[in-house]
């Protein structure tokens, strides 16, 4: 395994984007959803990019930030991926179980889960990581169910009062235990009916306390 060069604490800047850059990182995204990020090197990274080391670091100097970027660019697809798979005009009922499923997918994937050990590993250490990927990720998510219950409330179909802290509740209603033993190694990822079985718990816990 190639040893990784340090990272800096000035180093959470934006990467170039030079005529590699979407080699680099479309090479990255099949390493990390195959080996998870530990077991990503930056010979395999490079390799599946067609690039050298030398020019995959004269980008990303650190894999951390590799992955950061990633992840990054996963939220992005993702927000994008459900803004055209879902009418926003539908009723929470019909939206809500689309919402939680995209949530459990992501929390669950290897990407997923990378983050949040980095993170946590990391956090100490280099805060900046954390925060770089929180307010390009998870708060980009945040407000965009922000906004979509803010239209189920003016439409007359929920009443919430605090639209921040129910997006916030329905994301944790859709993390329950299976999230917790997965990042312990205690099981593997859940299967489909247990999926299932989150996401009607939480759909119907969200609008017992919400729904008008």
């Amino acid at each position: 395994m190639t040893a990784l060069k340090p990272i800096k604490k000035a180093a959470c800047v934006l990467p170039k984007r030079g005529r590699k850059y979407e080699n680099v990182i479309a090479g990255a995204r099949t390493v990390f959803l195959r080996d998870g990020f530990d077991g990503a090197t930056v010979d395999d990274i490079a390799k599946e990019a067609g690039v050298s080391k030398a020019t995959l670091y004269s980008y990303f100097h650190d894999k951390r930030l590799l992955f950061l970027e990633v992840a990054q660019l996963e939220c992005a697809a993702l927000a994008a991926r459900a803004k055209d798979e879902v009418d926003l005009d539908a009723p929470p009922e019909v939206v809500l179980p689309i919402a939680a499923a995209k949530i459990i997918d992501f929390m669950h994937s290897k990407v997923g889960m990378g983050i949040y050990r980095l993170c946590v590993a990391e956090g100490e250490r280099f805060p900046e990581l954390g925060s770089l990927y929180y307010h390009s990720g998870p708060t980009i998510a945040r407000l965009e169910l922000v906004a979509y219950l803010g239209s189920c409330v003016k439409r007359g179909l929920l009443q919430i009062d605090d639209l921040e802290m129910a997006a916030d509740q329905f994301c944790e209603l859709c993390r329950t235990d299976a999230h917790t033993r997965l990042l312990f190694g205690v099981s593997g990822p859940p299967t489909q009916d247990e999926i299932d079985r989150i996401i009607q718990a939480a759909v119907e816990m969200f609008l017992a306390r919400y729904a008008i």
